[in-house]
């Protein structure tokens, strides 16, 4: 086990410093393309009429985000008037532990179930259960606004000296 020093800087360890790292913004092509790359996200909703975060499977369709459900509640709070969708925000994001690059989407929109037994049922087949949960809803996120942004390492002949 690698020792931490008093700033929590790994020992040893050659780490990229906030200093060497700068935030890019993310065009939506290149953002929903990276989240097509992971399975996994964070569904943001309202549940009683407060902010709720859960833990889903998703993929990526062309521009929408179709996310599984495995807790009925979640579908439940979503769908209070089965016939009108609900604004949600869906984030995903890939960054390193060690030196805090990566990257990070956000997505706004609208999610509608997928109400077609068969096509729920292929996607339920494709997006696999991440907690073991036999309920397997799904709902089509369409985005209305995507926001992403990348953190990398300033290559050394770009940082500043000092």
């Amino acid at each position: 086990m690698m020792a931490l020093k008093a700033t929590g800087r790994s020992v040893g360890h050659d780490r990229v410093t906030q200093q060497d790292r700068r935030v890019r913004d993310l065009d939506r092509d290149e953002a929903l393309r990276l989240l097509a790359t992971v399975s996994m996200g964070r569904l943001v909703f309202t549940q009683r009429a407060l902010p709720a975060v859960r833990p889903v499977t998703h993929l990526v369709e062309g521009e929408d985000i179709v996310v599984r459900l495995d807790d009925g509640s979640t579908l439940t709070s979503l769908m209070m008037d089965p016939g009108t969708p609900a604004v949600v925000a869906y984030e995903a994001d890939v960054i390193d532990p060690e030196t805090h690059l990566g990257w990070s989407v956000v997505v706004t929109g609208f999610a509608y179930p997928v109400a077609d037994a068969e096509e729920g049922h292929g996607y339920a087949e494709r997006l696999p259960s991440w907690a073991g949960q036999s309920t397997n809803s799904t709902v089509r996120i369409r985005p209305d606004i995507v926001n992403g942004f990348r953190l990398e390492a300033v290559p050394p002949e770009a940082a500043p000296s000092g």
